[in-house]
């Protein structure tokens, strides 16, 4: 009911205009977004790479609302690959399709995420689709299938544990194969597309993630670029950690190298076990997002863990 409610806040503009309006809101969603500027941004990563750890920065923003709109983020993200380069950082890129255009026209979207590959291909960048909701997960999947048809092979996408279908989308990816981020899932879903209950979407994520690493024993693991760029498959994406726990104990035993698997975590969540996952020899790349666009970003990591929630209110009753 609390997760229905903040996921429901996070796209109500009422609560938007409210809520950003106290200084405690900003001062607690700091500890999750590096910050406004792209210059925040560099700044953390080369922090965090400085430490072991690999990034993906994300220019949060999501649902444009006009050609015009989606065309400035595209912008904003060539930008970006453009910094990633200039300032040697250790990190590729992660964006929404909706902030590209989505929901106004899916060829647009297509367009302007080619105009972004046409930059980060290049400069060995990999970019990662985030998954939103369930209503875009076919088009994301059509959008990505077609860039990947194009060439473009330093692409990756996100599968959610929660929903039903994806098993039978991982199947289907593996024989590209796909580079494939595992999320337990963050949106608001009804019960008939998605695992309503807790245990069902840990033993689901459990599942997926035998999928993932018998298709990287069979395929053989990429390695890790030298800059940090190019993740290999898979990517492990949890704080969860008994799902962690769950993955090295399979990797073990398929006898995949620690290269072969990446386990990455959010911004400000986990820190300690970040770090404990990288001095134990496995790639862990932190998810970072930047940005004036944090309202949304925030509310859902409200609603995902309850020690964010009780962060919050701390900060909130000190205030």
């Amino acid at each position: 009911m609390l997760r229905a409610l903040l996921l429901y806040l996070s796209k109500a503009a009422w609560a938007r205009r409210w809520l950003t309006r106290w200084a405690v809101t900003r001062r607690v969603a700091d500890r999750f977004v590096a910050g406004d500027t792209l210059a925040d941004a560099v700044r953390i990563t080369r922090q965090l790479n400085a430490e072991g750890l690999l990034v993906t920065l994300d220019h949060l923003g999501e649902f444009t609302t006009n050609p015009d709109e989606a065309r400035q983020a595209t912008d904003d993200l060539i930008t970006l690959a453009e910094t990633i380069q200039h300032e040697h950082l250790r990190a590729g890129i992660s964006l929404k399709l909706t902030q590209l255009g989505l929901a106004l026209d899916e060829n647009l979207a297509a367009d302007n995420l080619a105009r972004i590959l046409a930059v980060t291909q290049p400069k060995g960048i990999f970019v990662r689709i985030d998954m939103e909701d369930s209503p875009w997960v076919d088009a994301t999947l059509r959008i990505y299938d077609a860039l990947r048809g194009q060439g473009y092979d330093l692409l990756g996408v996100v599968i959610q544990a929660y929903l039903y279908r994806s098993e039978g989308d991982l199947r289907r990816l593996m024989q590209i194969p796909a580079r494939v981020r595992l999320v337990k899932g963050a949106y608001q879903e009804p019960p008939e597309v998605a695992y309503p209950k807790k245990r069902d979407v840990d033993a689901n994520y459990d599942r997926l993630t035998r999928l993932l690493l018998d298709a990287t024993q069979a395929a053989g693991a990429p390695p890790v670029s030298d800059d940090g760029r190019v993740p290999p498959l898979p990517a492990i994406a949890t704080h969860d950690e008994n799902r962690i726990a769950y993955a090295r104990d399979y990797a073990a035993h398929l006898g995949l190298p620690k290269a072969a698997v990446e386990f990455q975590m959010l911004f400000g969540v986990r820190r300690q076990l970040q770090r404990q996952l990288a001095q134990a020899g496995y790639p862990v790349r932190i998810y970072v997002p930047y940005g004036t666009e944090w309202y949304p970003y925030f509310m859902r990591r409200l609603a995902e863990r309850p020690a964010n929630l009780m962060f919050f209110l701390r900060n909130l009753f000190r205030a």
